[in-house]
């Protein structure tokens, strides 16, 4: 950035993203100069570099801005797990089944084990039917992402939200907003300037050289 660039000269691009055109590191300097901006290379592979007069700090503050917002909005997938007997009491299931309805509503998935001991394991049917139970009471709320499957012991199925659940538990969760990382003040390299893309294209044409946690 300014006077640490050693190419002796540059292809400069304005600070609406105007190409200047090629130009001697010392007239880039001055350009900057007059305008108060600085001058910085956005793309130092490209031969001639691409720098682009900005305001430096003013760029910093916003890839971190922007940062920030991206690690917010993402979408992190969840996997929660509930566990239920084939013969559950019929009030133990109506809490559980409240569990995986929360889950679903946050976003998240739910792993659902059937856990037959004994006699109980002749008898895969009964889990059957309390998944099938299960999946229809919470329709609105999600989906079967894996079907009930025999796992030795156990028999296991997977509950999705629905797009627009998890959708709505996102951006409720952004609403609230999010501790602040001091990581998003770091500065993103500045080759992610969109400029650069334009500025290596231009150059191209001159030289042709282009650079779980569980529940129960």
């Amino acid at each position: 950035m300014n006077e640490q660039i050693r190419a002796r000269e540059v292809r400069l691009v304005g600070p609406e993203g105007e190409q200047v055109g090629i130009v001697p590191l010392e007239r880039a300097l001055q350009l900057a100069a007059d305008v108060d901006l600085d001058l910085v290379e956005v793309a130092p592979m490209a031969r001639p570099p691409v720098c682009k007069l900005m305001d430096f700090g003013k760029f910093k503050y916003e890839s971190a801005l922007k940062a920030r917002e991206a690690r917010r909005n993402q979408q992190q997938t969840v996997i929660k797990e509930m566990k239920l007997r084939p013969k559950i009491d019929p009030h133990d299931y109506e809490t559980k089944k409240g569990h995986v309805v929360r889950f679903l509503k946050a976003g998240d998935k739910v792993k659902v084990t059937i856990m037959f001991r004994g006699r109980e394991q002749s008898r895969p049917e009964l889990g059957y039917r309390l998944l099938r139970r299960l999946e229809s009471e919470i329709t609105d709320l999600g989906y079967v992402e894996a079907a009930p499957k025999q796992d030795g012991r156990n028999m296991i199925m997977v509950l999705a939200p629905h797009r627009a659940v998890k959708a709505s538990a996102v951006a409720a969760t952004a609403s609230r907003g999010a501790p602040r990382d001091r990581g998003a003040d770091e500065s993103a390299a500045p080759e992610a300037d969109e400029t650069a893309a334009a500025g290596e294209t231009a150059a191209a044409g001159d030289t042709g050289t282009a650079a779980d946690t569980s529940g129960e």
